[in-house]
C-alpha cells in the first residue's frame, strides 16, 4: 500500500461534490460472497454443476427457466437465500458516512443483484442496478411489464444437487413460472421497466454535480457494465475516476487514480486520511 496513492484517494474524495459509487461482483467479497470470475470460484460455490460441466454464463440463462425450472431455481433460490443472509461489510457504512459529508451526497450503480446496498441503509431513490435485482420477480412468459418483492419466496434447495425442493414461485397475473427480475446471458425476456425507473430517477441529480467523483469498487473487464457508465461519466460529466481493483486497477487519464486493492482494504485505508 503505497501512503502517497491513498492520501491522493482521500484528496479526490475531499474535492468531490457528487460521489458515484460504482460497483461490481468484488464489492461483495469481503462480506463473504462467492466470487464467480472463472469456473473455479464459481465451480466451488457449486459442486453440482462443477461435476455436470455447466459454466456460470451458461448456467445464468433463462433457458434454464423453461428447460429445467428446478434447477434454475436451485441456482437462483441459493443465491437468494445467501444474499438475504449476509451482512454488508464495513466498507458500506464508510461510503455513506463519506456521502453524508459531500454537498450533493451519493448515487450508488451496480452490477450486483444482492441488494447489499439497500440492506446497507442506501435509500432506495438513489441506487440503480443495471442488471435487475434477485430481491424481485417478474414472469418468465412474460406475460406482461409487472415486476414484484421476491420478499415471501422462502426457497428450500438441495445444495448437493443445486435442485429447488419446494413450489417455485408462480406469477400473479398469469400463474406462469416466476423468475428472478435479473439480466441474464442471451435473456431476451428481462423486464427493464424498474431498472428504467432507476436510471431516470438519479439522472438529474448526476447532471447537476458540477465535480463528481466515480468510486469504481471491484468492476472487472469480463462484464463491462460499471466500466463503460463511469467512462461516460468521464465523458459526459467531467468526472475523475478512483478505481479500486486487484486485478484490474489500470486508469485512462493521468487525472484518475487506480488502487490494487480490495475494496474493503482499500475503503478502510482512504478513511484514516479523511
Amino acid at each position: 500500500m503505497n501512503p502517497e496513492r491513498i492520501q491522493h484517494a482521500a484528496e479526490l474524495v475531499e474535492q468531490a461534490d457528487l460521489l458515484v459509487i460504482t460497483a461490481g461482483a468484488g464489492m461483495g467479497v469481503d462480506s463473504g460472497l462467492p466470487d464467480f470470475r472463472g469456473n473455479e470460484g464459481f465451480w466451488r460455490a457449486y459442486p453440482a454443476l462443477a461435476r455436470a460441466g455447466i459454466e456460470f454464463q451458461s448456467m445464468a440463462n433463462p433457458a434454464w427457466f423453461r428447460r429445467d425450472p428446478a434447477l434454475a431455481w436451485g441456482f437462483y433460490g441459493h443465491r437468494l437465500a445467501l444474499y438475504r443472509a449476509t451482512q454488508p461489510h464495513e466498507g458500506f457504512a464508510l461510503l455513506r458516512r463519506w456521502a453524508a459529508a459531500t454537498e450533493l451526497g451519493a448515487v450508488v450503480f451496480t452490477s450486483n443483484v444482492d441488494g447489499q446496498f439497500q440492506r446497507a441503509g442506501f435509500p432506495e431513490d438513489l441506487i440503480w442496478e443495471c442488471h435487475g435485482s434477485l430481491m424481485h420477480l417478474q414472469c418468465s412468459r412474460p406475460c406482461g411489464e409487472h415486476i414484484w418483492p421476491a420478499e415471501r419466496f422462502a426457497p428450500e434447495v438441495d445444495e448437493a444437487s443445486c435442485r429447488l425442493l419446494n413450489e417455485p414461485p408462480r406469477c400473479p397475473h398469469c400463474d406462469a413460472l416466476a423468475r428472478p427480475n435479473v439480466l441474464m446471458f442471451g435473456d431476451g425476456d428481462w423486464v427493464d421497466t424498474r431498472e428504467s425507473a432507476q436510471a431516470e430517477a438519479v439522472t438529474p441529480l448526476l447532471e447537476s454535480a458540477r465535480k463528481p467523483l466515480v468510486i469504481e469498487l471491484g468492476a472487472g473487464t469480463a462484464v463491462p457494465s460499471v466500466r463503460r457508465f463511469g467512462h461516460r461519466m468521464l465523458q459526459q460529466h467531467d468526472a475523475r475516476l478512483l478505481r479500486i481493483n486487484v486485478r484490474e486497477p489500470e486508469v485512462p487519464g493521468s487525472y484518475d487514480l487506480g488502487l490494487a486493492m480490495g475494496a474493503l482494504a482499500a475503503l478502510r485505508a482512504i478513511d484514516e486520511r479523511l
